[in-house]
């Protein structure tokens, strides 16, 4: 099962059609055959967004309110992948401009192994305590100094894999981000 991820789209869509063609496109089994996006998950602010971007490239969209949708309660959807459920949310009400504990315990919770969310606009592509975390960005509003990103996930019986696809691919960051705020700081003093 091939999954594009967007989230923060705020109103326009163009960013997002875009990056359905280019993902699409490039898609290919090891055999070299073509293959598709199968499904599309948008992880919120705003909702309307995902049925026109469902119209626009017609291909199923899992959609979840936002704190912009004026969702003020926890909200999210399970989709059922062939490696396992994945929890779909916008993350605003599980405080994940803080901290993301909150998600992997919602995860736990509802028997998935993987949260796709939103709301900080900043891309995430880790794992925590064996459960994946996917924040895809914002395509249209980043907070991360990039173009905008997407996030892509190959799910099979045997494999969940999960990637950020930016936008502007010569605005992706050199080299992964380590650690927290103070560490920031001191890989900022370092000049690194």
């Amino acid at each position: 099962m091939n999954i594009l991820v967007v989230s923060d789209t705020h109103g326009d869509i163009e960013k997002a059609v875009e990056m359905y063609g280019r993902v699409n496109g490039e898609l290919t089994s090891p055999e070299g055959r073509s293959k598709k996006i199968d499904l599309i998950i948008h992880c919120g602010d705003y909702q309307r967004d995902a049925s026109a971007l469902e119209q626009r490239v017609n291909v199923p969209v899992v959609s979840v309110p936002g704190n912009c949708d004026r969702c003020f309660e926890r909200s999210f959807q399970i989709v059922s992948a062939p490696s396992g459920n994945i929890l779909v949310t916008h993350g605003h009400m599980e405080n994940v401009d803080r901290d993301m504990s909150g998600l992997v315990y919602l995860a736990e919770e509802n028997g998935c192994n993987a949260v796709c969310f939103g709301h900080t606009h900043i891309p995430v592509n880790t794992e925590f305590d064996g459960v994946h975390l996917i924040n895809p960005g914002s395509l249209t509003r980043p907070r991360d100094m990039t173009n905008g990103s997407c996030a892509y996930i190959v799910s099979d019986e045997n494999s969940f894999q999960s990637k950020i696809v930016y936008y502007d691919p010569s605005s992706a960051p050199k080299k992964k981000a380590q650690g927290g705020f103070l560490r920031g700081l001191l890989n900022w003093s370092d000049g690194q």
